[in-house]
Order: C-alpha cells, then sequence, then structure tokens
C-alpha cells in the first residue's frame, strides 16, 4: 500500500536522511588503498549505536531476495558487485570501484542513499562515465518527481540517460517507497514509459536508485554469501541514490551529502 506522509512527517524524516548523508560522506572519505571493507561496515556500526534512536535497517533483515538475514551494517560492492554487498575481509585497491549502500532507521523513520566511487588515484575513465551516468540518471529521476507527473515520468527519465549512454537497464530491482520500513511501495523501476503509471502526489517519499552495470543488464546472486549481485560478465557496476520527498513545491532531497 501507497502510504502518503505529512509535512510533519516529513519534516520528521529528515534526521534520518542527515545521518545517512553524513555517514555516507566520511566513509568516502576513509575509502582509501589498504582500507578494509570490514573497517568501513564497524564505522557504520560505531555511529548507529552512537547516535540516540538510530538503529540498523540491515542487520537481520531477511527479504526473500537473500539468503538468510544480513549480518551487516552497510552493503559494500566492489568492482563486479553492484546490489547487496556483504562486507568481507578485502583491503580495497588502487583503481577499484566501490558502491556504498546505507539505510538507517532514527527516532522510527528511514533514510537510504548510495554512492559509487573510485578508490584512490588510478580511475579508469569508463568506470568514471560509468557512475556519472548513475549520478546524472539520478539527477533526472529527481527532476521529475513533480506532483502530477506519474511514476513512469521518472523511469522513463533514468532510462533515457542510460540508454543516451549505451547501457542496457535491470527492472529486477529499482527505486521503492520509504518511510517506518525501508523497502514499500511504490516500486521505481529504472526505466519506463513517460505519462503512465501512479500519479506523483505530495507527501509520497520514494528512494529512486539507478544503478548500471558496464556491458550487460544481467546478474547473478553470488552462492558464497547469498546475497551480493554481480554482472554476469564479469563487468563493472556503480550505484546512486537518494530518498526525496515529493512537495507541493517539488522534489526534496531527504538524504544531501553537503
Amino acid at each position: 500500500m501507497i502510504e502518503l506522509k505529512t509535512k510533519q512527517e516529513i519534516e520528521e524524516m529528515k534526521p534520518a536522511g542527515r545521518f545517512v548523508g553524513r555517514i555516507l560522506k566520511e566513509l568516502k572519505a576513509m575509502s582509501k588503498p589498504g582500507v578494509n571493507l570490514l573497517d568501513l561496515d564497524n564505522h557504520v556500526k560505531e555511529r548507529i549505536q552512537s547516535r540516540k534512536g538510530a538503529t540498523s535497517c540491515y542487520v537481520d533483515y531477511a527479504p526473500d531476495f537473500g539468503t538468510g538475514p544480513f549480518a551487516h551494517y552497510i552493503c559494500l560492492s566492489v568492482n563486479d558487485a553492484v546490489l547487496h554487498g556483504v562486507p568481507f575481509d578485502y583491503d580495497l585497491k588502487d583503481g577499484d570501484l566501490l558502491s556504498l549502500d546505507l539505510a538507517i532507521n532514527v527516532d522510527g523513520w528511514v533514510g537510504d542513499s548510495a554512492i559509487s566511487f573510485v578508490v584512490g588515484d588510478d580511475a579508469d575513465p569508463e568506470d568514471l562515465r560509468l557512475i556519472k551516468t548513475t549520478e546524472d540518471a539520478l539527477a533526472a529521476g529527481i527532476a521529475q518527481a513533480q506532483p502530477g507527473n506519474r511514476l513512469g515520468d521518472i523511469s522513463a527519465a533514468i532510462g533515457e540517460v542510460a540508454h543516451e549512454n549505451g547501457y542496457s537497464v535491470n527492472l529486477d530491482f529499482g527505486g521503492h517507497g520509504v518511510g517506518r520500513i525501508m523497502h514499500g511501495d511504490p516500486h521505481v523501476p529504472n526505466d519506463g514509459t513517460p505519462h503512465h503509471g501512479y500519479k506523483l502526489r505530495p507527501g509520497l517519499v520514494i528512494a529512486i536508485e539507478p544503478w548500471f552495470l558496464a556491458t550487460t543488464d544481467e546478474i547473478f546472486q553470488d552462492p558464497k554469501d547469498g546475497w551480493t549481485l554481480r554482472s554476469a560478465d564479469g563487468s563493472r557496476g556503480a550505484h546512486s541514490e537518494h530518498t526525496i520527498a515529493i512537495t507541493e513545491d517539488g522534489p526534496v532531497i531527504l538524504t544531501s551529502r553537503d
């Protein structure tokens, strides 16, 4: 069921969004060659435990698309991994493409956001182009999150950016409603048809999250951890996400990292 938030409830969601955005900014600064993924996960754990009213949305999360409960505080996806990456004992290397996906509940409300970037100084131009495409697609989707538009307008804007840059789109996973829970209605596909679908109204809060792979749209679930989604051909992936609220004055980003 799609739930609309009051103006007051949107205000109450802002602390969770700011907290998530702040931690992602910290983690990006920490992600240097030689840093272990488990250290990044532990930083999130410590930040959550030090914040009154904050709880992890990931620890013990057990949806039907995973294998057993998730046991970590953040999703960390490296190189050919693009979604649901399970932190493990791995030291980051110069040139790794790292995606961070973080959702935290603060005082009963969820903030959900993701960023991708290249670790160190040895950045492949194609990795940077892939990352920028997800960021541009996110901006295009947010721009369409206007009252009176349709959900398909957001999806179509995301897909158009992907296709213009030569990337195909996987529709298995996309954006979603956000509120008291991390994943709610509506589903927000990363491609679609303009002027179709649910009519956008003030009070709708959604996560918009374009993710693309360099040379395929096919993924598989890593059998070793039962969670991490990897490209079928070994090519790299990138992921960008914000939680936004649709208001009478247009979209408001709740997970800003400014």
